[in-house]
């Protein structure tokens, strides 16, 4: 296969997974599963920028603020989502770093903290839709809410704390990427979706609480830097129509008209696989070659047409 530019989406259970209690060894560990996943990919040659929700961490983050309050100042959204793009850009950058040079590939591995710019009128930061956290059952969400927080229930897994997540209109620091990319690097960006800023009437930045999905983050970068593959990993191995349902359906092939329909008919939720599927129809419109769902596991064979639902633009 010729080189490809490539933009991968781990999502936030690539480093932490259901059921473990999150710690700093769980999430090495995880994260070195991950990377052993993906390094095909770099054996092959690709260039390669490693993308990374950061939903159970930030959701963390949020109960230390909680917890400490009164004790530590206190730590705005974005402010814990830069915290957590640090932190996990660390763990995935060293992992990386440490499996090239057991196998004595050349290559540096760098982490880059990525602001994402956003309109500061976006109605969704006044409409709280993105989850972050562990999944709680009902009890522990009405008690949460009692505290102010908004809570849904998220696909029949549980009860979820959402927070604001604004649209994503480009990566402040794309170019430089770009750059660090062209030079051979693999680059870690956009983590969590990166911190949402707006920009001032002078041209400067400030930042703004909210999250930015990753995806949609994703999508964005991917084409600010002229990536041929999007390809977002997550824990289903495709995108399903009537999901959970006795008549579930897995697809192959979508193009983007068949995306934009099934998700206009309600199939992908807006909570998990919903703008996944929108930040690939953004990809795609805008420049993009291909984009791939699959599951973290297959994530080469996805890159070879063996795996996930590929989506092309017709």
């Amino acid at each position: 296969m010729k080189k490809q530019r490539i933009v991968i989406a781990f999502g936030g259970n690539a480093i932490l997974q259901k059921g473990q209690e999150g710690t700093v060894y769980e999430q090495f560990a995880n994260t070195r599963l991950a990377i052993d996943r993906i390094m095909g990919l770099i054996r092959d040659g690709h260039e390669i920028v490693i993308t990374h929700g950061n939903g159970p961490q930030v959701g963390n983050m949020m109960i230390r603020v909680d917890r400490s309050r009164g004790f530590a100042y206190d730590l705005p959204l974005g402010v814990c989502v830069a915290d957590t793009q640090g932190e996990m850009g660390y763990m995935i950058a060293q992992s990386l770093q440490n499996r090239l040079t057991r196998e004595q590939i050349h290559r540096e591995v760098v982490a880059v903290v990525t602001q994402v710019v956003v309109d500061r009128e976006d109605p969704s930061l006044k409409h709280p839709t993105k989850p972050v956290g562990r999944f709680h059952t009902e009890e522990e969400a009405r008690l949460m809410m009692a505290e102010g927080k908004h809570m849904v229930e998220d696909a029949g897994r549980g009860w979820r704390h959402v927070v604001p997540s604004p649209h994503p209109s480009r990566v402040v620091e794309s170019s430089v990427i770009r750059q660090l990319v062209e030079a051979g690097h693999i680059v870690i960006a956009c983590g969590g979706g990166g911190m949402p800023v707006y920009v001032e009437d002078d041209g400067t930045y400030e930042g703004i609480d909210g999250v930015v999905d990753k995806d949609r983050a994703s999508a964005v970068l991917a084409r600010e830097i002229g990536a041929d593959e999007l390809i977002i990993l997550t824990e289903v191995d495709k995108v399903a129509l009537n999901f959970n349902k006795p008549d579930q359906r897995f697809l192959d092939r979508l193009t983007v008209a068949e995306a934009r329909r099934y998700l206009a008919e309600g199939h992908f939720h807006k909570g998990s696989m919903g703008p996944k599927v929108e930040a690939v129809i953004d990809f795609l419109e805008n420049g993009g070659k291909r984009a791939i769902i699959a599951s973290l596991d297959k994530a080469y064979d996805a890159l070879h047409g063996r795996a996930g639902t590929h989506f092309t633009r017709e």
